[in-house]
């Protein structure tokens, strides 16, 4: 028998109703709040050793000239200054080797924080967990993934460092030959590489991260999922911050208040993305599978009854049992 298959407009209500309820279930507030916690200590640090990796193929100035520019477009030059400062303050001390190398694992360690809380919040989201008895492999295996995020996350700024810069040739010799109005329909192409480059990086994080078998044009199109979502809260996010008069009442701290407003919200668009890529592979028949170093956690809900019985000097009755005669 041939299964009718549902339309385009129901299948989608479909996904999108079982991904708010999945939302919910797994209380993705909190676990968004908590990745916010872990960003404002890890943020520096990442920053840090990006910009290290970086400044081997590119200008140390042009990186860090780029990663403000970005920063400062997404979190307002307020915030991207104060992370500027803080990145200023924190140095490697070479004063000897052992205090060089304490710096360095400290630093590398602060580094994949923020994506190691992903990571564990991606696998509760997707019903995973690391088998019994391998935790300190777990644990190392966690830190390797999470500082090759660091690394993918270089590669990724350097190769849109080089597409930027290339673009941005080829505009300027285009300025000969076509009008200024011409011009614009170019930075098309420039959008076009922003949303390639941010759906390239969430599906590094939903493919990589989590303790998972999961394909990759699963993962694709969850990323793109989660990308149009990011793009359309950037403006929405960037709307709110810039409008909100209370962030002013913080004072010095208002521009950590808006990292961590920024990184909360960015955080509930990234795991509703999880959300919805488990959702959809759902809808698609296929399954997310645990690797070999994940089980399944089943969510039993346990309701237990109890009856209670008053002992007030006086019994209870049973309408069915007659009483006795007099």
């Amino acid at each position: 028998m041939n299964k009718t298959k549902k339309g385009f407009f129901p299948t989608s209500w479909s996904i999108l109703k079982d991904c708010f309820h999945e939302f919910s279930e797994d209380k993705v507030l909190k676990l968004s709040a908590a990745l916010a916690y872990y960003t404002i200590f890890s943020l520096p640090s990442m920053l840090i050793v990006i910009i290290g990796l970086c400044s081997i193929f590119y200008g140390r100035d042009a990186v860090q000239g780029r990663i403000f520019t970005d920063m400062s477009a997404f979190i307002g030059p307020e915030a991207a200054l104060q992370i500027q400062d803080v990145l200023t303050k924190t140095t490697l001390h070479h004063d000897n080797f052992l205090a060089t190398m304490i710096g360095l694992i400290t630093l590398l360690l602060a580094a994949t924080g923020m994506f190691g809380e992903i990571q564990d919040s991606i696998n509760s989201i997707w019903g995973l967990k690391a088998k019994p008895k391998r935790g300190l492999i777990k644990m190392l295996l966690n830190r390797v993934m999470s500082f090759s995020m660091v690394l993918v996350l270089g590669f990724i700024f350097i190769v849109s460092l080089i597409l930027n810069a290339l673009l941005e040739g080829f505009l300027h010799r285009l300025e000969r030959f076509f009008s200024a109005e011409v011009i614009n329909y170019f930075f098309v192409f420039d959008y076009a590489l922003m949303i390639v480059v941010i759906t390239l990086l969430f599906a590094c994080i939903l493919k990589v991260l989590p303790d998972a078998k999961i394909l990759w044009k699963d993962v694709l199109v969850g990323a793109f999922a989660t990308t149009l979502l990011f793009l359309l809260g950037k403006f929405l996010i960037g709307y709110y911050l810039k409008h909100n008069a209370s962030i002013t009442a913080y004072g010095a701290a208002g521009s950590i208040i808006i990292i961590l407003l920024w990184v909360y919200y960015s955080a509930i668009i990234l795991y509703f993305g999880a959300e919805f890529t488990q959702v959809y592979v759902r809808h698609r028949h296929r399954k997310i599978e645990p690797n070999k170093y994940a089980v399944w956690v089943e969510k039993n809900i346990v309701e237990k009854k109890f009856n209670t019985q008053i002992n007030d000097h006086t019994t209870p009755i049973d309408p069915k049992v007659p009483g006795p005669s007099a």
